[in-house]
């Protein structure tokens, strides 16, 4: 049996080979509250409806101005706005019969700042890809076949 060898690891080797990934952990809450909001971006008509609002003027759109360019009925649009404004990606206020939607720039700014702190360590940084961008290796499934 061979004898096992040890290798000196300066102090300097052992903070770069095992820096952590944060700075500190999420706590219970705060991953909650991220997590809700991420899943609220995770819905391709709700990314729809974000960027419809954010590219009205002001950032500001009439969620009856909402409905035909997603294709969705009027319930099904207020549906998705209301877990858009749950997650407090944008606010709501209802004028008579229709609903006034506005983003909320410094919920958007906190949800990039995390993932932008992720993104800047060297352990958890990656090639940038756009999302069309495929994985080698790995097919893309057609829906409905």
């Amino acid at each position: 049996m061979a004898t096992p060898t040890t290798i000196p690891v300066t102090a300097r080797e052992a903070e770069v080979c095992c820096s952590p990934l944060l700075a500190e952990p999420l706590d219970p809450d705060d991953a909650r509250e991220l997590a809700t909001a991420f899943k609220a971006l995770a819905d391709p008509v709700r990314l729809q409806l974000l960027s419809l609002i954010a590219a009205a003027p002001d950032g500001t759109a009439c969620s009856c101005d909402l409905e035909e360019p997603v294709g969705k009925s009027q319930p099904t649009v207020s549906h998705h706005l209301s877990i858009l404004a749950d997650a407090g990606l944008i606010t709501k206020e209802k004028i008579g019969r229709w609903v006034n939607c506005t983003i909320v720039p410094e919920r958007l700014a906190q949800l990039r700042d995390v993932l932008d702190t992720w993104g800047d360590n060297p352990r958890t940084k990656g090639p940038r890809r756009s999302p069309r961008d495929r994985v080698p290796g790995r097919r893309r499934r057609r829906l409905g076949t």
